[in-house]
């Protein structure tokens, strides 16, 4: 168990802040989601233990919606993912708050559904920043070296008047 919270305390060390949310609070308020989502790691090791009615909520912040290996997402879930929709303070927020009006609004469809009837109330930001504890940092994409504007300047000296 030592590890667990040894590798924990370590990534909040190493996290980036989430100043909309508090941690700890959130840890408190994911009572409410443990009846459908665990946390459990890529390497199997249960960090929450909770139901499987759910997605796995390791690596959910930063994760394309509708795209946890080997969990049946609903057709709309899975669109909205398809369309780009990636799970961030905003988006994660505004999905738990109201599940089925989130992605009606997001997908542009009077008639989309979700899976996750529940809707909390409060909390959302809270939970996020406790579950981004649990996510990897997203590496951003290596940019292509810009040009330095001083390294494309000729080395001549400019004429003397």
């Amino acid at each position: 168990m030592k590890p667990v919270l040894t590798a924990a305390l370590l990534s909040l060390l190493a996290a980036p802040a989430f100043a909309e949310g508090d941690a700890a609070k959130g840890e408190k308020a994911f009572n409410k989601c443990k009846s459908c989502h665990a946390v459990v790691s890529d390497t199997g090791e249960k960090i929450i233990k909770g139901g499987k009615t759910g997605p796995n909520l390791w690596g959910v912040v930063g994760r394309t919606a509708g795209s946890y290996e080997g969990f049946r997402y609903g057709k709309d879930l899975i669109a909205a993912g398809e369309g780009g929709l990636v799970w961030d303070l905003e988006s994660f927020t505004a999905y738990a708050q109201d599940p089925r009006g989130f992605l009606r609004e997001h997908l542009g469809d009077s008639k989309a559904k979700s899976k996750m009837s529940f809707k909390l109330k409060k909390g959302a930001e809270d939970i996020y920043a406790f579950l981004a504890q649990f996510s990897p940092v997203a590496e951003e994409p290596a940019e292509e070296p810009a040009e330095d504007a001083a390294a494309t300047e000729t080395t001549e000296q400019p004429a003397s008047e």
